[in-house]
């Protein structure tokens, strides 16, 4: 249960941080900042793992970037995909 909670805690910091780097006006929800904000802190730590800056000591400034990075190109295709025209 204590993981579950850390990913919302992390999901709403990186998805927040990532829409504030992000330019424009961004119509998304809480909701979808915090899913995508997961996302992108899952897959951060991930990539971070295949360059082996996973684990470092002290804070994990170079996992938390790439956590925010993806966190905007999973913002920017999410709004992509919601925003496009639907049929002709």
């Amino acid at each position: 249960m204590g993981e579950i909670i850390g990913i919302i805690i992390a999901g709403a910091i990186i998805g927040a941080l990532a829409r504030l780097f992000m330019k424009g006006d961004q119509n998304l929800g809480v909701l979808w900042t915090i899913i995508l904000g997961a996302l992108g802190a899952l897959a951060g730590t991930f990539v971070a793992g295949l360059f082996g800056v996973d684990d470092t000591a002290g804070i994990d400034w170079i996992r938390w970037i790439i956590s925010i990075i993806l966190a905007i190109v999973f913002i920017s295709a999410y709004l992509a995909i919601r925003n496009r025209p639907r049929g002709t």
